[in-house]
């Protein structure tokens, strides 16, 4: 059995994202997500990657932008591109997104994006080659993570101490339970 010091970020990264531009109307780029049933648009000028579109973004819009139905992508969009390589092994793409607390990271080669790798790509890549469940290696990668962001701190008055990821929106969540096979929180295991 290999290691996860031998799996890449090519190997578990998701080919198929969606790529909008600056100037698409948000409203349509909304649509285009719910119906790919993604959470985050690569927004490209030309094919450079120049910031991605979240649904954090859409909601600070709707609270603070213009008008959704007047906005285009560039109105919206984070600026940044958090990204890797498609080479670097899944423990560093998993560092790079707790370094940078983001739930995914765009996947380039050279200047062009090639995919998306979010936590739950990486959680599910470390579950299988260990055979483990996910919710196992939720937990464990939950624990790890606290261990290592405070080695030698017991976490009182941490707010995430006793937290895990929901298996069904990726969410921190203090009261997950089974249902289905899965760990949920108590939103997803009302749908």
């Amino acid at each position: 059995m290999s290691t996860n010091a031998d799996v890449t970020v090519r190997e578990v990264m998701d080919r198929e994202y969606v790529g909008v531009s600056e100037s698409d109307p948000l409203v349509d780029t909304v649509e285009l997500l719910l119906r790919e049933e993604a959470e985050t648009a690569v927004v490209q000028r030309g094919s450079t990657p120049v910031g991605v579109l979240t649904g954090r973004d859409v909601l600070a819009a709707v609270v603070e932008g213009p008008p959704p139905e007047d906005a285009s992508v560039g109105d919206v969009m984070t600026e940044s591109v958090p990204s890797i390589g498609p080479d670097t092994a899944i423990e560093r793409a998993a560092s790079e997104m707790s370094t940078r607390s983001e739930g995914r990271l765009v996947v380039t080669s050279g200047d062009e994006p090639v995919g998306v790798v979010s936590e739950r790509d990486l959680l599910a890549a470390r579950a299988y080659r260990t055979g483990e469940s996910t919710a196992d290696a939720t937990r464990r990668e939950t624990v790890t993570a606290m261990e290592t962001a405070a080695p030698g701190v017991d976490g009182t008055g941490d707010r995430f101490q006793n937290q895990s990821i929901c298996e069904g929106c990726g969410a921190l969540a203090s009261d997950l339970a089974g249902f289905n096979g899965q760990m949920l929180c108590p939103e997803c295991r009302d749908l």
